[in-house]
Order: C-alpha cells, then sequence, then structure tokens
C-alpha cells in the first residue's frame, strides 16, 4: 500500500512511539478491506510498540481504530482509507495514540481534557479535501486526550450509501451525537470554542487584559502576517487579531505562481506564515471577529478594534488585512441549499458529486478552472457567464471547449437555486438577449464569481471606501485616518494575489514603521520594550 518513500517517513515518525499502539480493524470481503488489511500489516510491521489485529467488530467494514495499549478507552477511529490529504493525520493519530506529545497550545490542551458531556464525533472528509485533515486531526487529538469524546472519522468515497443517507453534499461535514454539528473547515480552536459555553468570554476578559501594541494587524492573511514580520523586525510589539489565520490560504489548493516556489498549497503555506509569525514574537489572537473601530482621538493616540464577544484591543498603528471573501450569487434558494448542493469549494466537494450534474456559475480564470476539474469528476458540467463571453485566459477557455461534457452558457443570468426542500435540483437561468428562462436539472452548484472585501465593519469609522466596499489605501497603504494603513484584497489595490498582497503588507507595515517613530509618545514606548 505504501511506496518506498512513504515507508520510510513513516517508519522515521514512528521511532517517536513511547508506549504501545493497538489497531483493531473490522474488515469485510471487499476489495477496500483487503487494501486495509495490507496498509495495517504493513504498519505494524514498521514499530514492535505496533500491533494489528482483525478481529473488529464494527459495523462499518473496513474501518479500524488506532489506540492506546495502556488505555483502551481513548481512541479513533478510520473508516476507509486514510491516505492522500489525510495520511498526514493517520500519522499524527499514530503518535498521539503512542504517547507522543502534540504540538498544541498548552492552554488548548487542558481545555480538551477538561470538558465535561458525552462527545460522539463522526466525521466525513474526502481524499482530495485540503480543509478537511484540520477537522479530522483536531477531533483525533480531542479523542486521544479525553475519554468522553469519541472520533469516527469516514472517508465519504468508501461510504457513498450513507453519505447519500444523511444528505452529506460537502465536506468536511461533522456531527455530533448523531446531529449536524458544522459543515466545513474547522480547527481546534474553533471546535472548542463551539463546545465550551464560557469561551467568548474568557477570549474577551484576556483581550481587554491585554497591553496596547504599537502595530496591531486586523487579517491573518499573505498581507498582515507580512505585514507582522516586518514591524516585529523593526523592533515594535506587534500584534495579529484575525477571524481565521491563514486568510484564504486555507480555502486554496496548488499555487503556482509565487516567486521562489514552483509550488505549494494554501494550508501548507498558511502554516509556514503562522510559524514565522511565531519565530518573529508576533503575539496572535486568532477567532478575532473584528465589529467596529473607533479612532485614536490625536494623532499618536490610541486606536480601539472592538471584537465580536465584548472583548477589545488598542495600538498606535493598525494595518487593517481583512482579506475579502467568496462572492455569492444572492439568488432565492443559494442561502437555502448551501451545503445541501451549493458549493463554493471545487476541490473539497466535487468528488461528492462524482458522475452528477452540475452547474459551475462564474467564466473568469477561477469558473473555468473549476468547471476543467469537475469535469474530470462529475458526470455533465454546464458553465453558466453572465457576459457574452468567457474572461478567463484564452488557454483555459481552449481547454474547457475540447472536454465533451461540458456546455457553456454565456449572456446568461442566475436567477433561482431550485431543489427539493432537502438538496439542489436545478437553476433557473435566464437568456440576457431574449429574455427567455430555462430550468437546468442538476444537483449541484458551484459559486466562482469572485470576492467581496471584509470590510462591512469599517461603514462608521470615517474610513474612506469604495463603491465596492474596498478600503482606499494610497501607495504607501496610507488610508484616510492618520496611524491606520491597509493592504491585501480588502484595498483598493488591483490584482487580488497572494504575491501582491505579501508585497502590499510590507510597505503597509514601512508605512505604519514611519509613522510611529514620527509620532510621540511612541519613541518612548519603543525604548521601554
Amino acid at each position: 500500500m505504501l511506496d518506498a518513500n512513504l515507508t520510510q517517513q513513516l517508519s522515521t515518525y514512528l521511532a517517536n512511539l513511547r508506549e504501545p499502539v493497538e489497531l483493531v480493524a473490522s474488515l469485510g470481503d471487499d476489495a477496500k478491506s483487503a487494501q486495509t488489511r495490507e496498509l495495517l500489516t504493513e504498519i505494524a510491521g514498521l514499530h514492535e510498540m505496533v500491533t494489528a489485529s482483525f478481529d473488529g467488530d464494527d459495523a462499518r467494514r473496513p474501518s479500524f481504530v488506532i489506540r492506546r495499549a495502556s488505555d483502551p478507552a481513548r481512541w479513533v477511529r478510520f473508516a476507509g482509507l486514510p491516505l492522500g490529504h489525510e495520511f498526514t493525520s493517520l500519522v499524527l493519530a499514530l503518535l498521539w495514540a503512542g504517547g507522543h506529545p502534540p504540538k498544541v497550545d498548552a492552554e488548548q490542551l487542558e481545555t480538551v481534557r477538561a470538558l465535561e458531556g458525552d462527545f460522539a464525533f463522526e466525521m466525513y472528509f474526502s481524499l482530495s479535501c485540503h480543509n478537511c485533515p484540520d477537522v479530522v486531526q483536531a477531533l483525533t487529538l480531542m479523542a486521544l486526550e479525553n475519554p468522553r469524546i469519541t472520533a469516527t472519522l469516514i472517508e465519504g468515497g468508501t461510504f457513498k450509501d450513507e453519505v447519500d443517507a444523511r444528505e452529506v453534499m460537502a465536506v468536511p461535514a461533522t456531527f455530533l451525537n448523531g446531529e449536524p454539528f458544522w459543515n466545513g473547515k474547522l480547527d481546534l480552536a474553533e471546535i472548542l470554542a463551539r463546545l465550551d459555553s464560557g469561551a467568548a468570554a474568557k477570549a474577551a476578559k484576556k483581550m481587554d487584559a491585554a497591553d496596547p501594541f504599537e502595530v496591531l494587524i486586523v487579517g491573518g492573511g499573505p498581507a498582515g502576517v507580512a505585514a507582522g514580520i516586518y514591524t516585529a523586525r523593526k523592533g515594535f510589539r506587534t500584534g495579529i487579531a484575525a477571524e481565521r489565520m491563514g486568510g484564504q490560504l486555507n480555502d486554496t489548493l496548488g499555487i503556482e505562481n509565487l516567486p521562489g516556489t514552483a509550488y505549494t498549497e494554501g494550508p501548507k503555506l498558511a502554516d509556514s506564515l503562522k510559524a514565522q509569525a511565531a519565530e518573529n514574537g508576533i503575539e496572535t489572537i486568532n477567532l478575532a471577529l473584528a465589529e467596529r473601530l473607533e479612532p485614536a482621538a490625536e494623532r499618536g493616540g490610541f486606536h480601539t478594534v472592538h471584537f465580536a464577544g465584548g472583548g477589545s484591543l488598542k495600538a498606535r498603528s493598525l494595518i487593517l488585512a481583512t482579506g475579502a471573501r467568496w462572492r455569492n450569487l444572492g439568488v432565492p434558494g443559494e442561502a437555502e441549499y448551501r451545503n445541501k448542493g451549493v458549493a463554493y469549494c471545487p476541490h473539497c466537494d466535487g468528488p461528492l458529486f462524482k458522475g452528477k450534474r452540475i452547474a459551475v456559475v462564474g467564466g473568469g480564470n477561477s469558473g473555468v478552472e473549476a468547471a476543467i476539474d469537475l469535469a474530470n469528476i462529475v458526470g455533465h458540467v454546464t458553465l453558466i457567464e453572465y457576459d457574452g463571453q468567457l474572461r478567463a485566459d484564452a488557454v483555459l477557455q481552449d481547454k474547457l471547449r475540447s472536454m465533451k461534457n461540458v456546455d457553456i452558457l454565456t449572456s446568461a443570468q442566475t436567477t433561482e437555486i431550485v431543489g427539493d426542500g432537502g438538496k439542489v435540483s436545478g437553476l433557473r437561468w435566464k437568456d440576457r438577449e431574449s429574455g427567455a428562462e430555462t430550468l437546468v436539472e442538476l444537483e449541484g452548484v458551484f459559486v466562482q464569481i469572485g470576492l467581496v472585501p471584509n470590510t462591512e465593519w469599517l461603514a462608521d469609522s470615517g474610513i474612506e471606501l469604495s463603491p465596492h466596499g474596498e478600503i482606499v489605501a494610497d501607495g504607501k497603504g496610507a488610508t484616510s485616518l492618520a496611524g491606520v494603513f491597509a493592504a491585501g484584497d480588502a484595498t483598493t489595490v488591483p490584482y487580488k494575489q497572494i504575491v501582491v498582497a505579501m508585497g502590499q503588507g510590507s510597505k503597509a507595515a514601512l508605512s505604519a514603521f514611519d509613522y510611529l517613530i514620527r509620532s510621540e509618545p511612541v519613541g518612548e514606548i519603543a525604548q521601554a520594550a
């Protein structure tokens, strides 16, 4: 099952085991069960502390439990083969079950151990989903640290009937005690925030107790982290407060246009940025959703950012890098059928529509790339573009037009997403030239129509916004408020690209540095630091 490279990697990792680990499999007579037996036998052969048995009696077959031999009440179950994007999750499960300490914030670990109640998690993933490993690994850690928490992690392609019965149409999909818990990516902190009723109050109290920053960056994507690295290296006390560290990188798969890096993936780059922020002594506050900006009363004074949950942070200078999010169609049925056939991530959710009819709305690069990707998985793709022609690069258009299971509609306005109350059954569109309306029967709609800036919270701040809601920033990243700078996809800077965001973040940081050294009493603060 494992090639020589993966075998060598796994053997190296297993050298970190501190106590015995048991693998207990429940198998059938099918090919996947045979592959599971082969995989577990190979793993057990790599280290004397790992044993594999094949006498499990779980109803899901193939599946296997990973548990600590000294404490069988702590276990995690994989149903299906955790390979592809989930190979790292398998490795971590083995290490954590074997007593290797997780690299997790000590406060979060204590919260996991202190959770009261019984939590039985079931989570569906696909092997091509780059958002799924965070959820898989968080639930695995929780199950191995708290005996009242169990985690069953299910590869949707192996258990297709179960996926259909539970109407899982987007992954990651998480259930708790048999009921839907969350659709989409979650990390450990986000799961704990949903389980711990006092989490918001504790976070607010911690914020309010924090000393003022010299530079506070709102947003933790490429622009925000780049800015933080620059100001921290200038010797200024820097903080990053973000709704989600990594930003849109967490939802991005292949990245091939970052100079100096031939290929990487969004989550991997996000992890690298987080690590670099930590190495530079930047204080990061995750799950911090900005709600209101209270500007400083005078130059050199403190700006205050208020966050959801009641906490606030103060800083002499701000760098706003809140990024953007997927733009919604805004048509009837879109919200109702989100994660029930309406999707925004073709890489994550495409495999769930294998052999089915779907539509992609959007004829730019993102839409055409999604249509090409999906055409290799689904039965048929209808690409719907509002404009009179596709706007994607010519090479992408040529590739799309060469695919036999793709129809392309231009001058087509999506007017409604229809369904049967449980899931999508069709899409209604209007010909913008003739006015005729048509209903296309299908089972999935992937929306790829661009981005909208995350700037609603600045509406009454005094910061100038463009008609499109973008922060108006000059050539140095300065906004209309003294001491407040901006960078990245939330601004009027053209070309929303990772490398552009990083450059703009660095520029805004240098501008903030210039502002701080020219504004009293910052010199005294810097000297004291």
